[in-house]
């Protein structure tokens, strides 16, 4: 089957996706979207704000339209494509990518059975859900899902299982046991002299959401709301060090949905950040 026929099978099954060059790495942006000068492409089911009809900006070009992915240029890249791509966070799915033979077996001792797809050196463990991706979160694993890319080479075998915390897990920075200079930050005692609000699990996960909720219900101003709904997240959770950066790639998830490029987001965190003096 051609690399074109399979994306097209693909994206009937809502899996958005897009061709690959030697390397089996995305192809280079065209001269106009170099650099990312025309702003990226948030959209994972459309060509973008830039209408650029090429199959640029890596990760975030992989689509579900036929429009697009018949179109003159796209055709021309997938005659040659070495391989096909897709964008597992864009199908709600997430790769453990097994670089080796203990990588698996570290997997086969730790992780729920799901479905398994061969690699040339290992295999890949695919779960329902999304989440952040991360590489080498330990040695010979790779997680990939949301703003990442990985091959199609095949259905494989198994079901599909429920993305575990186990996984979630794995791109989980770990607290610091080194101890901060006195005084090296100064944060505000909470009201009533108690212990921190903010650290309680339920308290900062409803936080979380309903500014997800915000951004996603958001009709008009979208930029506006983006960057208001970071700033009330940073103005409520910013000063205690319970964020994360899955809290941070929630947000921002919620916000490329709704159209704003990964650049519109960063801005509108670091002006959060700079209002609050954070």
């Amino acid at each position: 089957m051609s690399h074109l026929r399979i994306a097209l099978y693909l994206a009937t099954a809502c899996v958005p996706v897009l061709p690959l060059r030697d390397g089996k790495v995305p192809f280079g942006n065209c001269r106009a979207c170099a650099k990312n000068v025309c702003g990226g492409r948030p959209n994972m089911k459309t060509a973008g704000p830039c209408r650029c009809p090429a199959p640029c900006h890596a990760w975030a070009a992989a689509t579900t339209d036929r429009s697009v992915i018949l179109s003159p240029l796209w055709v021309a890249a997938w005659e040659r494509a070495v391989c096909v791509g897709y964008h597992p966070g864009g199908a709600r799915l997430t790769v453990v990518d097994l670089d080796n033979p203990a990588a698996i077996a570290w997997a086969r001792e730790t992780l729920p059975a799901t479905r398994i797809v061969p690699t040339t050196r290992g295999q890949h463990w695919i779960y329902r859900g999304a989440m952040p991706s991360a590489n080498a979160v330990r040695p010979g694993v790779d997680v990939k899902s949301l703003m990442a890319y990985a091959r199609w080479l095949g259905p494989g075998t198994g079901t599909t299982a429920a993305l575990p915390d186990a996984v979630r897990a794995l791109t989980v920075k770990e607290p610091s046991t080194v101890r901060p200079a006195p005084q090296a930050i100064t944060v505000p005692a909470p009201s009533g002299g108690g212990e921190c609000r903010h650290r309680t699990p339920t308290y900062l996960e409803r936080g979380i959401a309903m500014a997800e909720q915000q951004i996603t219900e958001a009709r008009v101003a979208v930029h506006a709301t983006v960057y208001r709904t970071f700033l009330a997240v940073l103005s409520t959770h910013g000063r205690c060090g319970c964020l994360t950066d899955a809290h941070t790639a929630r947000l921002f998830t919620a916000a490329q949905a709704k159209g704003e490029t990964v650049r519109h987001c960063t801005d509108a965190w670091t002006n959060a950040r700079t209002t609050l003096g954070l």
